[in-house]
């Protein structure tokens, strides 16, 4: 584990402003995966739906903790807006599940607060065209441009052999960010999300893949979790 003495937490952002890429999907798993790893972790819902929020519900107390700030909850009468949005005193990483749809003038200040942006690509035409316009709009945002190299793509629920694959590896590989995994379209996401799960705490054997299809993605955090370190 990351030593995160005296550091603030790594803020980790999944955006894309098409609704149904997977955001909800990539950002419960990796907050999964941080706390199996002994981190203390925020996941962060920015979007109305809360699926987040209803992820964590159906979490056992026997796994390992996770905290939910559901950012879109109205803060009762008894504490203070920020006092509802305060991140805990120990934490390592903050999780942020950004809505659909989302504008530049509300995005722009989730990317000014992240580390790292995450932007998950479904392989539809549809989706790969609307993926090029978010990330376009997202690199010319002065926030990004003061603070380049944040950003990296992740195809998912991809199905390997298909044209459609083909197509996504084509786009992905004519962007200037990094592509560094594809994540299968498979039901051991489905299993996972239904228990509040993360795919690394499935048990068995056929989840062994999907593990591994995640390290490249982890690797690049932790990675620049460590640069952040050294450099602060």
């Amino acid at each position: 584990m990351q030593s995160y003495k005296n550091q603030s937490p790594l803020r980790i952002l999944i955006a894309n402003a098409k609704g149904g890429s997977g955001k909800t999907t990539i950002a419960t798993n990796l907050a999964a995966y941080f706390a199996s790893q002994g981190e203390s972790v925020v996941l962060y819902d920015q979007d109305p739906q809360g699926s987040s929020q209803l992820w964590l519900k159906q979490r056992s107390d026997t796994l390992p903790a996770i905290r939910g700030i559901d950012a879109c909850r109205p803060h009762s009468v008894n504490q203070t807006r920020s006092w509802q949005l305060r991140l805990p005193d120990e934490c390592h990483k903050v999780v942020i599940d950004s809505p659909a749809a989302i504008k530049e003038a509300d995005l722009r200040p989730l990317i000014r607060q992240a580390d790292l942006i995450l932007v998950p690509v479904l392989p539809s035409s549809i989706d790969i065209r609307a993926a090029a316009s978010f990330i376009k709009t997202l690199m010319l945002t002065p926030e990004h441009l003061q603070r380049p190299g944040r950003i990296c793509v992740v195809a998912n629920r991809v199905r390997h052999n298909t044209i459609s694959q083909e197509k996504l590896k084509a786009f992905l590989n004519c962007l200037s960010i990094p592509y560094l995994t594809t994540l299968r379209d498979t039901q051991n996401y489905v299993a996972a999300s239904e228990n509040g799960e993360g795919v690394h705490e499935l048990r068995g054997r056929k989840i062994q893949r999907d593990c591994e299809n995640w390290q490249p993605l982890i690797a690049w955090i932790e990675q620049l979790a460590h640069s952040r370190q050294q450099a602060g």
